[in-house]
């Protein structure tokens, strides 16, 4: 049967890199932000290994750390592809504050909207919103590419569980005030006993543990947390008793378009530099942007970061349309990963031996890119479930 052109709605079709005229004025103003008030802080804080306090009260204040938070809980009631937007943004600048900001939006908030009580919405998202940064506690020792191989416990006790374990490579711990902890209520049954909990900081027997000395993203903080006997109401558990694996698979499947973008605004801030340090930079008695071979160097790598860009906005407008987005989560994680990676490591060859220094940014973005390709799924993992998907296997 022939498709009648008349009958579809008369409209000029969009670019997919399109933005409405509220998504443009917010990643202007994500921009100007964080050139402003993040970017003079950069170098120090990577060299001194902490995130400013004063800034993430900043991000608090803008309405950053709250984007997808409902208005009737004290958020801005904004998209998915705005947090992915502000991650962007910020990664231009600083990859350490898009994760801070990404981890609160697209895993805790997400997963507190997503699977929260009517009663734990109101209890935690406004303080998310407010002044409350959030973690995500899945990983362990023992747990990582595995991740429901947890070794701590739940252990039910009148209205309250009883946790006990210790969990590492924790992003944002050092600063967070509330959490989701991730345990097992019966480690025979697998994944299948897996539960969600919120705790707070405050809760006796919890303690966060040291702060890792990294090679990249150093402001942002990773931590080890130590459970030893923490009473956790009932009422805290978020979802269902033995459904946590849900909520974990649910939540980082949107956490990793956080990731992509990220990447995406990681490699387009190295990719800023090296330009514009090619149009300075003058070799033979004339800008090295002049000779065919850095042209070709930088067309070649302005086209990857083109491609993760349309890969990450792609995935995050599935994800609002309510529409499957797996494995095109998956593939914007990997594929931006790559891309970050590797044009981190070409800008600092773009600026020769100064981009071996810590003097110039090429070096920072390089040590920041390495960590995409490790946490929220590595890239094995993603691979793993993008083969699945196209195989129709679960």
């Amino acid at each position: 049967m022939k498709a009648d052109a008349r009958a579809a709605p008369e409209r000029t079709p969009q670019p997919l890199t399109a933005l409405s005229d509220e998504e443009q004025m917010f990643q202007a103003a994500a921009r100007e932000f964080a050139e402003k008030e993040i970017g003079p802080h950069v170098a120090a804080m990577d060299r001194e290994g902490v995130f400013r306090r004063d800034l993430i009260e900043k991000f608090f204040e803008h309405g950053f750390m709250g984007i997808e938070i409902p208005e009737a809980y004290g958020g801005s009631g904004g998209s998915f592809f705005l947090a992915v937007l502000a991650v962007e943004a910020f990664s231009r600048v600083d990859a350490s504050a898009g994760v801070v900001i990404d981890v609160q939006n697209t895993l805790v908030s997400n997963a507190i909207l997503r699977w929260g009580s009517e009663l734990q919405k109101k209890t935690f998202l406004p303080r998310l919103a407010r002044d409350t940064v959030g973690a995500y506690a899945l990983s362990e020792a023992g747990s990582g590419s595995d991740a429901f191989a947890l070794e701590t416990r739940a252990r039910e006790e009148s209205d309250y569980y009883v946790l006990n374990g210790r969990k590492l490579w924790i992003t944002n711990a050092k600063e967070a005030g509330l959490f989701i902890v991730f345990a097992t209520v019966n480690r025979e049954l697998g994944y299948k006993a897996v539960t969600a909990f919120l705790l707070g900081r405050d809760t006796p027997g919890f303690t966060v543990g040291k702060k890792e000395d990294k090679l990249g993203i150093r402001a942002s903080s990773t931590c080890e947390l130590v459970l030893d006997d923490c009473r956790v109401p009932k009422a805290n558990v978020l979802g269902e008793v033995g459904k946590g694996y849900k909520v974990a698979i649910e939540t980082l499947n949107e956490g990793r378009i956080g990731i992509a973008a990220q990447m995406t605004g990681l490699a387009e801030g190295a990719f800023a530099r090296a330009l514009g340090y090619a149009q300075e930079r003058k070799q033979f008695g004339k800008p090295i942007v002049d000779f065919q071979a850095i042209q070709f160097q930088l067309a070649r790598l302005a086209t990857h970061i083109e491609a993760a860009r349309l890969m990450t906005y792609n995935a995050a407008r599935l994800k609002d349309a309510g529409k499957p987005f797996l494995k095109e989560a998956a593939m914007a994680k990997y594929f931006c990963s790559e891309v970050a990676e590797r044009v981190a490591s070409e800008c600092v060859e773009v600026f020769g031996g100064y981009g071996f220094t810590k003097d110039y940014p090429a070096e920072k973005y390089l040590r920041d890119a390495k960590i995409g390709k490790i946490y929220e799924g590595t890239s094995f993992m993603q691979l793993h479930t993008i083969a699945k998907t196209l195989l129709g296997q679960p």
